[in-house]
């Protein structure tokens, strides 16, 4: 019995169970890319450092010299405390971007870092000759403006804030307290209050901490969809953006596509509200599609702000458009391979009165599920309209005031505007085998306009013409009737070119060549394989 697809509108944001518990001392909510970019910031910091270590005694120098004292070419009692911080940020800055250890770990690293700056930063002035009476006027230092400095770049919890400013701040007195001991003559909690200025800033520092943590709880909070909370960004494009996401219970990773709330805002009132509407007659249509090689629809919904959400599944692999930008065109039995699965999704959605209407290499995304290569998936239902009947409405993408498709894969049909179904889609299929023979598209034009009148009016070269690769002429001529201008002179189902192209003769592409393939390349991965681009948005 087919599974029914339902709407599933996400709780009111904030309102996830297991409030602010904290994994490893940093809140479960403070989004994942965010601490990765702070580990980023980290490296910097520590390679700014560095310099620094080695510019200021440099300067030093010079500006002894300058007045005339020649100690400055003997080596100074500060110069193995400047070797040793310039060799310790040089390797946080290597271990901070190099690492694969979690972002969380090296942020307490430079809490760490933090405070043996710190260290170094005070015992400069102890390990020189100072003027008399320095002791008696509090002032605050350097490493007060360290402290407040990592609290606002690093993020980090208020309690460990507290703390490794607090030791930072006491590195101004036990420095004291080491090198002047014999000097020294008030009592040693003198040498302490001497320093309060730098302990307020701690203070300062503990308040920047957790308005930091609550901004980065903020984006978390505002980035949770239903179920699912939001990671990485894996593109961004004209409708939206979509990113990797994982779901709450399940740990299953998931892409999200986001519906920019200002698309939806743009239209005002009624229009609104109707364009939410056909947001969820499309996702349940799209939901009920079981081609294996459609891509799974999880769930989607509305968040409190109007933001439009699909979860789908996340692909590991590539899209078409980047294979052949890569690795140039493709061998006719791997493009008939390919094709013959994008059919198999496209004819599920036909007889279900379904249109895709922007088919294309950038929405065909090509990988490995289980143990099966080079498998194909069809991507981004997301301008995917109905044709059940006269008067049915438009999908939101028109109803945003979008023009539907892409010039370089769109049906005569399309680009005048007049009804389509799917045949307009074997048209853009015809297009994509194309690109994949040639590694060219059907046509080129300066423009979108002059790409749709060529579409019109001109007739393709055979793409045995346009590629020194050998291409059957049965697989000729079905690109070329696919192209055909008018859709009842092109293959009128799916299956029909399903059909045709099984029928073409050749040694077929193996799941053995389709593994060496992919052995060979060193590409797919989830986290890199640029599932829905932005040219799929």
């Amino acid at each position: 019995m087919r599974r029914q697809a339902r709407p599933v509108i996400g709780p009111p944001i904030g309102s996830t169970p297991g409030g602010w518990r904290e994994t490893r001392g940093y809140p479960r909510e403070f989004p994942a890319d965010l601490l990765r970019e702070a580990s980023h910031r980290l490296a910097t910091i520590s390679l700014v450092g560095a310099a620094l270590w080695v510019l200021g005694p440099a300067l030093a120098r010079v500006a002894e010299a300058a007045v005339g004292n020649q100690r400055w070419r003997s080596p100074e009692p500060t110069d193995p405390v400047a070797i040793v911080s310039i060799l310790g940020s040089l390797a946080l800055y290597v271990f901070a971007r190099r690492s694969k250890r979690d972002p969380r770990f090296i942020l307490d690293l430079g809490l760490t870092y933090m405070v043996l700056v710190s260290a170094a930063v005070a015992l400069l002035p102890h390990l020189g000759d100072l003027p008399a009476g320095w002791e008696s006027t509090p002032a605050i230092s350097w490493v007060g403006a360290i402290v407040l400095m990592f609290a606002g770049i690093i993020p980090s919890t208020p309690r460990k804030t507290l703390v490794a400013g607090l030791i930072a701040a006491s590195m101004n007195p036990i420095a004291m307290l080491i090198t002047r001991g014999r000097t020294w003559h008030g009592p040693k909690l003198d040498a302490l209050l001497m320093h309060y200025p730098d302990y307020l800033l701690v203070g300062v520092s503990v308040v920047i901490s957790l308005v930091v943590t609550r901004l980065g709880q903020q984006v978390a909070r505002a980035r949770e969809m239903g179920s699912y909370q939001l990671g990485d960004l894996l593109g961004r494009g004209g409708m939206g953006e979509v990113y990797k996401a994982t779901h709450r219970m399940l740990a299953r990773p998931a892409a999200i596509k986001l519906i920019r709330p200002e698309m939806i805002a743009a239209l005002g009132g009624e229009s609104a509200q109707l364009a939410t509407r056909r947001f969820r007659r499309e996702a349940e249509a799209a939901a009920n599609l079981r081609s294996p090689h459609t891509v799974e629809l999880y769930d989607f919904g509305v968040t409190e702000d109007e933001t439009l959400y699909f979860v789908m599944e996340l692909l590991e692999g590539l899209d078409l458009e980047s294979l052949v930008r890569r690795y140039g065109p493709v061998p006719a039995a791997r493009v008939i391979h390919i094709l013959r699965q994008a059919c198999d999704s496209l004819e599920e959605a036909h007889a279900a009165g379904l249109v895709h209407r922007d088919i294309k290499p950038a929405n065909l995304h090509l990988g490995k599920l289980g143990l099966r290569y080079d498998f194909v998936k069809v991507l981004d239902f997301g301008l995917v309209k109905s044709v059940a009947g006269k008067g049915m409405e438009d999908t939101l993408g028109t109803a945003a005031g979008l023009t539907p498709g892409t010039p370089a894969y769109m049906a005569p049909e399309m680009a005048m505007g007049d009804a389509v179904d799917g045949r307009a889609d074997i048209y853009a299929l015809g297009c994509v085998g194309y690109y994949l023979l040639t590694g060219q598209p059907v046509f080129n034009a300066d423009n979108a306009l002059q790409m749709m009148a060529k579409h019109l009016r001109e007739v393709p070269a055979p793409p045995s013409r346009r590629t020194d690769l050998p291409v059957p002429p049965e697989l000729d001529r079905l690109m070329l009737a696919c192209l055909a201008k008018a859709p009842e002179d092109r293959p009128q189902t799916a299956g029909d070119v399903n059909r045709a192209l099984a029928a073409i003769d050749g040694a077929p592409w193996t799941q053995e060549q389709a593994r060496e393939w992919w052995s060979y390349d060193p590409l797919p991965s989830p986290a890199g394989s640029g599932q829905l681009p932005p040219r799929a948005l």
